[in-house]
């Protein structure tokens, strides 16, 4: 298969579940929202360090925000439900009530499972906190020295899949880095999903174990230029960069959507030469996201 003369490899990406939660924040501004935003999702790459995975999904349209205020989505993952709540109270309490003008709201009201994450952050307010009705929605209100801060009482979250992704293999490292800009850009318009890692894209592909037992996760020689003296580097001479983009999302099908999107946008560019995937043989999760299946 082949997209504008860029290969497609037959080949799958192999992604493992998590837990989702979907936040919406909002701010007097496009501005401040994405602060907010940015902030609240900082330090969130992969789990193989970091305490969350995290990321923003997309820009709210006006007529999705309760106060009818610049909004953006945002995702937190975990791997356990009690790993996601403290999460959630640590990332909002800290990154996001700290935000100037903002607000939060449930970005999934309609799950099953529901935080308390506002009932709890509202002690904040020190006995002077409220509870009220607030665009149709159970909100508490927390007095702040510029007005009041409001956070959604629940805070829905579900049971979805993180590590759904594509390689982009190209001539040089500048088209590679283009092509990548232009998947996430692509991903971005999407609903449900989040590229975690800084800017959408993953310079340091990883493989599961290591040679040193300490290590859970390492450098994926298959794919490093540098190591073709070594006899370890299979990537063909005619590809000197590669860039991983990883996607988690709330369901396959939003993951599926993405990689399409960010895959035919990523063959757009001039020097890309192949599209590939990471999988591990089933050792890292269930789920496979096969690259002719979703693009056929």
């Amino acid at each position: 298969m082949e997209i504008n003369g860029v290969e497609i490899e037959d080949t799958f990406a192999e992604g493992f579940p998590i837990k989702v939660a979907r936040v919406l924040i909002t701010a007097i501004t496009e501005r401040w929202a994405m602060e907010a935003a940015r902030e609240a999702t900082g330090f969130g790459t992969s789990v193989i360090m970091c305490p969350a995975e995290a990321g923003i999904e997309r820009m709210a349209l006006r007529s999705e925000t309760p106060d009818g205020r610049p909004g953006v989505f945002i995702q937190i993952c975990n791997m356990g439900y009690k790993n996601l709540e403290n999460s959630l109270l640590s990332r909002i309490g800290q990154c996001v009530l700290t935000a100037p003008t903002t607000a939060v709201f449930n970005g999934i009201p309609e799950a099953e499972k529901q935080f308390d994450t506002g009932a709890k952050l509202k002690f904040f307010g020190d006995g002077f906190q409220k509870e009220a009705s607030y665009c149709d929605r159970g909100v508490c209100i927390i007095p702040v020295m510029s007005g009041d801060f409001v956070v959604e009482e629940k805070i829905g979250a579900v049971d979805g899949i993180a590590g759904g992704n594509f390689f982009i293999m190209a001539e040089n490292q500048a088209s590679a880095l283009m092509a990548a800009e232009a998947a996430v850009d692509a991903i971005r318009e999407e609903e449900g999903t989040i590229t975690p890692f800084p800017g959408g894209v993953v310079a340091s592909g990883s493989k599961v174990g290591s040679r040193y037992k300490f290590l859970k996760a390492s450098t994926n020689v298959r794919f490093c230029p540098t190591l073709r003296d070594e006899g370890v580097c299979t990537l063909p001479p005619e590809i000197g960069a590669s860039y991983e983009v990883v996607i988690n999302g709330v369901s396959r099908e939003a993951i599926e959507r993405s990689m399409r999107s960010g895959i035919k946008a990523a063959c757009t560019v001039p020097g890309v030469v192949k599209i590939s995937a990471a999988n591990f043989e089933g050792k890292l999760g269930p789920h496979l996201f096969g690259l002719h299946e979703i693009l056929g």
